[in-house]
């Protein structure tokens, strides 16, 4: 499906919209969703797919879960239309791709339409345990090291958003994907309030209000960006930082949230790692601990997170 007045420049020309009224009168409306398990990509196709639905449109979903507890590859495509035959999207024809995490968002920018297509991907890096096979302190990390302008300059409109970011600072890491939801409505005629009608039958329902907030902020968001520099340049900005930063990691675990399963402690490849008198992970040995994040990617639960200083974190984003 094509839509006049394509451009590859900038995101400051004016933006390029599937509408849910052109899918209706001519072809389906072809949404890929992609990330990494335990992000919510299921979610995120599953309200779109209620949503498309409610409106009248026949719709077809296809999802592979991958390794979804262990940070495995996740994606989804959601199709809709007057009349839809196959579930899923072939290569070079999504509409709209929305990566939950960085660098799946680039593995499958081939199936976005190379004219017309918008992407829209949260810069969270989640880096796979092959990645961090030199543990140093600052060593590189074999990682995709596309910046979102590089990344900008292959496709028709882009959004580089620190979804991840912005919901942290809703107190809610978890609503990041709710985040992206609120930037993918933008996309599409449906009436925002319909959107929130059907994100409150797909979240847990104390969580109705942070994620009505975080679908608005993702809304306001590109709004913004619509009409202010192009975000994929003040990101990419953001990520430089000085070669050789030193840093101390810091690990935060929500005892909470621990289920003893041990995981953590016998896959810690510095062995910094144990389980208390309580049964719930401790970091034993800080000064053995790397920051390579295998505890935080491996955790099923979410209960622990690495953090570095903000000097360390640009260094590392910058050399991945």
């Amino acid at each position: 499906m094509s839509r006049p007045g394509a451009s590859k420049s900038s995101v400051e020309h004016e933006p390029l919209r599937p509408t849910a009224a052109a899918a209706k009168a001519r072809e389906p409306m072809n949404v890929l969703i992609v990330g990494v398990g335990g992000q919510g990509v299921i979610m995120v196709s599953k309200a779109l797919a209620s949503l498309a639905q409610s409106q009248g449109f026949e719709v077809k979903q296809s999802e592979v879960h991958g390794m979804a507890k262990r940070g495995g590859t996740v994606f989804s495509h959601v199709r809709f239309g007057p009349q839809v035959w196959s579930p899923t999207i072939p290569k070079g024809e999504a509409d709209i791709l929305v990566a939950l995490e960085w660098a799946e968002g680039l593995r499958w920018l081939p199936y976005l339409k190379p004219d017309t297509g918008i992407f829209i991907c949260d810069t969270k890096r989640i880096v796979p345990p092959f990645a961090c096979l030199n543990r140093r302190p600052g060593a590189p990390l074999r990682y995709s090291r596309e910046t979102p302008a590089e990344v900008k300059a292959h496709v028709a409109e882009g959004y580089a958003i620190d979804a991840t970011r912005m919901a942290e600072d809703l107190g809610n890491e978890r609503v990041a994907n709710v985040v992206l939801i609120g930037a993918l409505s933008t996309a599409l005629d449906f009436p925002a309030e319909d959107w929130e009608r059907a994100l409150t039958e797909f979240v847990p329902k104390k969580t109705i209000a942070v994620n009505l907030e975080a679908f608005r902020l993702g809304r306001s968001w590109i709004t913004e960006a619509r009409t202010s520099v192009p975000v994929v340049e003040e990101a990419a900005a953001r990520a430089a930082a000085p070669a050789e930063a030193p840093y101390t990691p810091r690990l935060e675990i929500t005892p909470e949230w621990c289920k003893s399963c041990d995981i953590c402690v016998k896959l810690c490849p510095e062995r910094c790692l144990r389980l208390n008198q309580e049964r719930v992970v401790e970091l034993a040995q800080p000064e053995k601990c790397t920051g390579c994040r295998l505890c935080e990617l491996l955790c099923p639960d979410f209960a622990i997170r690495v953090h570095l200083d903000p000097v360390a974190q640009a260094q590392v984003e910058a050399k991945a």
